[in-house]
């Protein structure tokens, strides 16, 4: 930076005369204080820019299913971290408060509250979504993120599992996507997200269940996402691969490296670089975006 201010004042006339016959003190302070000047300016400059990409929803608020750990905690954090406001949502009010404590610890001043709806009871997602709007004066944002999934073949697969997972991967997206929409639409628009699966675009070989309800959820992206355009509401959906949840973090490493190697950007998703692709999606820079199914996943194939 030094160099910056040397060429802006010794490449002037007067001062390559000065600095031919020595700097006198007042031409020191001059210097010193060009020097502070430009200082204080580059800093201030890359401070706004830094804030504006800190202050990505600034006074918007949102709802995260899912919200007490792994991809959907991520969210969360990142979108109180982008000056939103956030109802967390869990299935035990046991998870919801140990995810408040944390976020606390973060930030005391993080604007954020938690809630335990059941998902599948649409007049519990409606009294939700309510609260809501009722603690932060408005609702902008809805992320489905909850989901559950359950391996085996088809041979050996329950009836009771598959509609589990379609109750709580499908159900509960269309009852939260019901009940945003219509406050989004008397508010004058809004978003709706939806988490997706790799698995709902390339299948795979064995849980049935998961990747139905993912193509499900695809489906439902793109349809809802045209019929409501007309309401200033956008719906879109994100595709995570293989990421570093709890559950991938317990991995061994003889089952995490094979997995590893057939991701060409060469690792495992962080929940953070989900939650980015959340965090565009919900800002004001995706406004013309919508109806997509967003692959976060290094390029990787099931």
């Amino acid at each position: 930076m030094k160099n910056n201010v040397d060429a802006l004042i010794f490449h002037t006339p007067i001062c390559a005369e000065a600095s031919q016959i020595g700097l006198d003190a007042t031409i020191e302070i001059a210097y010193a204080t060009a020097l502070a000047v430009f200082s204080i300016a580059q800093f201030l400059r890359y401070a706004s820019e830094w804030r504006f990409f800190m202050d990505l929803l600034k006074g918007k608020v949102a709802m995260v299913t899912g919200g007490t750990r792994g991809i959907g905690f991520a969210i969360v954090k990142t979108y109180l971290d982008n000056g939103a406001c956030v109802a967390l949502c869990g299935s035990k009010q046991e998870t919801v408060d140990m995810a408040l404590t944390k976020l606390k610890e973060l930030n005391p001043d993080y604007k954020v509250i938690g809630l335990c709806p059941n998902l599948q009871d649409s007049q519990e997602v409606e009294k939700a979504v309510n609260t809501t709007k009722e603690t932060f004066g408005r609702f902008d944002i809805m992320v489905n993120n909850a989901g559950i999934s359950a391996r085996g073949s088809l041979y050996d697969y329950k009836p009771e599992d598959f509609d589990n997972i379609i109750k709580l991967n499908v159900t509960a997206v269309f009852n939260c996507a019901q009940s945003a929409a219509k406050v989004m639409k008397e508010q004058g628009g809004g978003v709706i997200l939806n988490t997706s699966s790799m698995v709902s675009i390339y299948g795979q070989p064995s849980g049935v269940g998961y990747p139905t309800s993912k193509f499900a959820v695809n489906g439902l992206t793109k349809s809802l996402a045209r019929e409501l355009g007309k309401d200033n509401i956008r719906v879109n959906a994100v595709a995570p691969g293989v990421t570093k949840t709890d559950m991938v973090a317990a991995l061994p490493d003889e089952v995490i490296k094979p997995l590893i190697a057939t991701i060409p950007l060469g690792r495992v998703g962080e929940p953070e670089d989900v939650a980015n692709a959340f965090l565009y999606l919900a800002s004001d820079m995706a406004s013309y975006v919508t109806g997509v199914v967003l692959s976060v996943d290094g390029a990787a194939r099931s």
